[in-house]
């Protein structure tokens, strides 16, 4: 492989999925021996979400723009001016969303940047012509492109007529370690959870997370159960604007009987160092989403000792057993997806089970494995040293 440096670059400083698959890959490659630069898009003065030992450059975010396509090509030229400056010194530049992948492939093509490779974590259910397009241009443009599942490797060449090669996620299992009783205790006191069953969301109130089902079927519990269970939701760091769904969601949770700040807490974005409590603290993660690209919380929550409730998306039915693994109600299916919280809420035995299973299989995944094979990958595409 060459010995020049690796570029993995992020469109966000924030807690995202993409983001928090990036700090962890170029972490596990750093140790791994591969000369790794970070490069994001944020807020200059504070950084990332959480603490790294990777070199980094984080380029100045545009000021806010009234439209989802002028944010994002506002982005996109940022970034596109933060890789210039950086000039020549990467050997390969490794991009994790489309606005990055759009500002590296300009650079490359002017001539000044190397190798452009893409991460295709998921495909936006954009609406606009220009955005549709920018997104189709982000998948072409690259020289080689990685996806995170069969799934999505199938559908890139059904719809882009891409190839792609999987490259599987990781997590860190010792990060999410037991904790003490105590802090256990003052995580739920936090919350209120004190006698009642706690679930956990992650990722917030969005359209992807199917919250308004899960309100849905967590009002019908509060029929079936004594005391009624409870949802604690972490997150909501989003690039795209979802506050008007946001708004319909809780308002649906009102109607429903549910009260925001006893049935529903909303967390929002947590310390990062709070995260594995917050797994540890909780009962049981809810997690209905109707798309995924691969569903990192997932696998911190089996880490965590969690059993898991989500939708029975194919990406999931890639590594896990439904019923086995997870309990796994169809997509946008409120009375199953009740049902299904309901049996993990009420069967202790059920929820050993699911433990257990769920350890075995966060034990199959670890970002080291990830590293190794985006090495090989990268050796494959770059010009051996001279």
């Amino acid at each position: 492989m060459s010995a020049q440096e690796i570029a993995l670059v992020t469109y966000s400083t924030k807690p995202r999925g993409g983001v928090v698959h990036t700090l962890a890959l170029a972490e596990a490659l750093t140790a791994a021996g591969v000369g790794v630069h970070i490069v994001a898009l944020g807020d200059v003065g504070a950084g990332f979400y959480r603490d790294t030992t990777v070199p980094h450059t984080i380029v100045p975010a545009p000021p806010p723009a009234e439209t989802l396509e002028q944010r994002v090509f506002n982005s996109v030229d940022a970034l596109e001016r933060g890789l210039r400056r950086l000039g020549r010194r990467f050997g390969l530049v490794h991009t994790q969303d489309c606005i990055s992948a759009r500002a590296a492939a300009r650079v490359r093509d002017a001539g000044i940047g190397p190798l452009v490779v893409r991460t295709v974590h998921h495909i936006d259910d954009f609406t606009t012509a220009a955005l549709i397009d920018c997104q189709r241009q982000a998948v072409l443009e690259p020289d080689a492109v990685f996806v995170v599942s069969e799934v999505w490797r199938r559908t890139l060449r059904a719809e882009f007529g891409v190839d792609a090669q999987v490259m599987h996620n990781g997590v860190d299992g010792a990060r999410f370690a037991p904790i003490p009783p105590t802090r256990r205790d003052q995580f739920r006191a936090r919350v209120g959870a004190d006698g009642r069953f706690l679930f956990l969301a992650v990722g917030g109130v969005e359209p992807r997370k199917g919250s308004i089902h899960l309100f849905e079927a967590l009002a019908r519990m509060t029929e079936r159960m004594s005391p009624s269970p409870m949802l604690a939701v972490i997150g909501g760091q989003s690039f795209q604007d979802y506050e008007q769904y946001r708004t319909s969601a809780l308002d649906r949770a009102e109607r429903l009987g549910l009260t925001l700040g006893r049935d529903v807490i909303l967390l929002g974005t947590v310390p990062d160092a709070e995260m594995p409590a917050w797994y540890r603290s909780a009962d049981a993660l809810a997690f209905p989403s109707v798309k995924e690209g691969f569903g990192l919380a997932v696998l911190e929550a089996m880490s965590a000792g969690l059993p898991v409730v989500a939708s029975d998306l194919p990406v999931f039915r890639e590594y896990l057993v439904p019923g086995q693994d997870a309990l796994m109600p169809p997509v946008g299916d409120v009375p199953a997806l009740a049902g299904a919280l309901h049996a993990v809420a009420t069967d202790a035995a059920l929820r050993a089970d699911l433990v257990a299973a769920g350890r075995s299989v966060a034990e199959r995944f670890s970002w080291q494995a990830c590293a190794e094979e985006h090495r090989a990958a990268y050796a494959r595409l770059l010009p051996a040293s001279s």
